[in-house]
């Protein structure tokens, strides 16, 4: 089922005056919520399923126990890439203090998880002295606590490059040569690796592995196994794969997948 939020309903939790306000939403899988903003930051969480959300400047891939937190004013687009049971956070950008800054993926600890919950099960209105009250107060506390999962794949402005990176995005493990891929975007190749620094902050081959990364996540969490992701982005062995997977975050994919299991 998809729980699309009223305009009345919308209105209710944007003007309370709480700190934190939990909201739930249940959609399907392919569901989009178009782009939009908050003036609040946003902590967008699945307790359940897979969501994509792009903004001008990234995309990101949002497996379980992860969370992206989204500043104030970024236009973002959702996608569900399966039924998803979304618990979102809206956070009081005065309350917020540093997390206003840019869009990044937070690891979701077993404690955060269990209080967004509980704060979702609470009326809008919670009694800011009860214990609604201090389940804010504590996601606060637990957010702050936590890891930057470095996952996202930056998206750059330049309409050549966008074309390439599309493409990519698209067919993470296509075997076409990058001269090609370049050819149908209308630059040369040396152009565009050029650009890509300047354009996303990273090198091009930096940048495809973020891909691979997300791509991986995404397969992982919907149950696909280590082979099985490994061939669809075109690595010569799951153990090559694993080797990238550990080099850039320092566990192995298993170890993702336990966690998931939990």
């Amino acid at each position: 089922m998809t729980l699309t939020l009223s305009p009345d309903y919308r209105q209710r939790f944007q003007t309370l005056p709480r700190s934190v306000t939990a909201v739930r939403n249940d959609a399907s899988h392919g569901h989009t919520i178009d782009a939009h903003s908050h003036p609040w930051v946003q902590l967008l969480y699945a307790s359940d399923g897979v969501m994509r959300v792009r903004t001008e400047l990234g995309v990101w891939i949002i497996p379980p126990r992860r969370a992206l937190l989204i500043a104030p004013g970024v236009l973002h687009e959702v996608t569900m890439l399966s039924q998803v049971n979304m618990r979102a956070l809206y956070i009081d950008a005065q309350a917020a203090g540093a997390m206003t800054e840019d869009c990044r993926v937070l690891e979701v600890s077993p404690l955060l998880r269990e209080l967004i919950l509980a704060l979702a099960a609470e009326p809008l209105d919670y009694p800011v002295e009860g214990r609604g009250g201090d389940l804010a107060r504590l996601i606060l506390s637990e957010i702050a606590a936590m890891r930057t999962v470095p996952i996202a794949v930056p998206w750059p402005r330049d309409r050549r490059l966008q074309a390439l990176c599309t493409e990519i995005m698209a067919r993470p493990g296509n075997p076409r040569r990058l001269d090609d891929l370049a050819f149908d975007a209308g630059a040369s190749a040396r152009t565009l690796i050029r650009l890509f620094p300047k354009e996303t902050g990273l090198h091009y081959r930096q940048w495809v592995q973020q891909v691979h990364l997300a791509h991986a996540f995404e397969m992982l969490a919907r149950g696909e196994s280590v082979g099985a992701v490994a061939r669809a982005l075109g690595y010569a062995s799951p153990s090559a794969f694993t080797s990238m997977f550990r080099r850039l975050l320092g566990r192995t994919p298993q170890h993702y997948l336990a966690e998931w299991k939990k």
